[in-house]
């Protein structure tokens, strides 16, 4: 089995879809609209062939994700990058473009290098080996 790819509401879809082409390298299909139910979606894809779909419509109930609440339900992903000099790196950068970094570059428990920021909406990633 293999995760084909994750879902996620957005308020701002093309600031979202610039971060993850920016910052992780993906490559984004041609803007999806549905002008019945007034949605709109990009898909990004990473070489690893893990998709990312990126889906914004007005009637989606906000929860006002503040990247630090613990909740029931997907709380993370995580991003290999493939070296821990990559993890420390890509660290450095976002913090040096104000994006928060919530969990500095450190091995855990589990055996990860990892460390975790939020993206424009909140939303943590863990930036692993």
């Amino acid at each position: 089995m293999k995760i084909e790819h994750l879902a996620i509401w957005v308020r701002d879809l093309e600031l979202m879809r610039s971060f993850y082409m920016k910052y992780f390298g993906g490559k984004s299909n041609e803007k999806y609209r549905n002008v019945h139910k007034n949605f709109e979606s990009y898909f990004i894809s990473f070489d690893s062939g893990a998709r990312l779909e990126l889906m914004q419509m007005p009637d989606i109930t906000d929860t006002m994700n503040n990247g630090h609440e613990q909740f029931i339900g997907i709380t993370h992903f995580a991003v290999s990058v493939g070296t821990k000099e990559k993890v420390d790196e890509l660290t450095e950068i976002f913090r040096k473009n104000a994006f928060e970094v919530v969990g500095e570059p450190r091995w855990t428990g589990d055996g990860y290098y990892e460390s975790v920021i939020l993206d424009p909406e909140k939303n943590r990633i863990e930036i692993t080996v």
